[in-house]
């Protein structure tokens, strides 16, 4: 389970992002942050992984603040992928795989490869171990991406707007990919796309402004939505 209990973040010009922010966020679901551009939703994307600091509040899995957690096993427990994907040009899928096993959990190379391996050939996607980033799509680069964070096994997993740089159809079969993989991992998907995150999550959030404005279904979010309710 992770929790989030009166967060707050402003950055350092005094602008403030989040405003008492107050979730649980439950195992063996797809869940949805929804939100406008400048709503806060990728702000508290980063806070929950640690990659900005919160003004107030705190942020805890399984009871435990995320703050105290030490880096390695933090990232063991708790991945992101972000919008840009960061996959090393020089390196194939396979060996951008490997980074995480080998850095991470101090995996020898031997057993990181067989991990890495393991984990594309389960996703389906096992063609794509000996090719580099600028040989596949964006679809095939969302899915790597994924299949990079997935292979530390996280019990929740960040997505950061990851339909932005697909098309429609292959937004339609990356939705029906993670709706499948939503057994392995906890996702939480950061988006603005209503129609992705409908086919997709079970329930969600939707902020506006730096404050959560409505919890519910994916139903009811978009009621909410409909109706201008926030």
């Amino acid at each position: 389970m992770l929790e989030i209990n009166n967060l707050s973040f402003s950055y350092p010009d005094g602008s403030r992002a989040l405003e008492d922010i107050n979730m649980t966020l439950p195992r063996e679901h797809i869940l949805a942050v929804l939100g406008e551009s400048g709503s806060g939703k990728t702000t508290l994307l980063m806070c929950i992984g640690r990659f900005l600091q919160p003004r107030r509040g705190s942020i805890a899995i399984d009871g435990e603040d995320i703050s105290g957690i030490e880096h390695r096993e933090f990232r063991r427990r708790i991945g992101i992928v972000f919008q840009q994907l960061y996959l090393f040009p020089h390196l194939t899928v396979l060996e951008n795989m490997m980074l995480a096993p080998e850095k991470v959990l101090r995996q020898p190379k031997k057993e990181a490869r067989r991990e890495s391996l393991d984990t594309i050939g389960r996703l389906g996607i096992g063609e794509l171990g000996d090719k580099y980033p600028s040989q596949i799509s964006g679809g095939q680069a969302q899915r790597a991406a994924i299949a990079r964070a997935l292979v530390l096994k996280p019990s929740y997993l960040l997505l950061d707007e990851p339909t932005s740089a697909l098309d429609l159809n292959t937004t339609r079969e990356f939705g029906r990919w993670l709706v499948e993989l939503k057994e392995t991992t906890t996702f939480v998907i950061v988006t603005h796309d209503v129609p992705f995150a409908e086919k997709t999550a079970g329930s969600g959030f939707l902020m506006a402004d730096g404050r959560l404005r409505s919890v519910g279904t994916l139903p009811e979010i978009l009621k909410a939505i409909d109706h201008h309710s926030f």
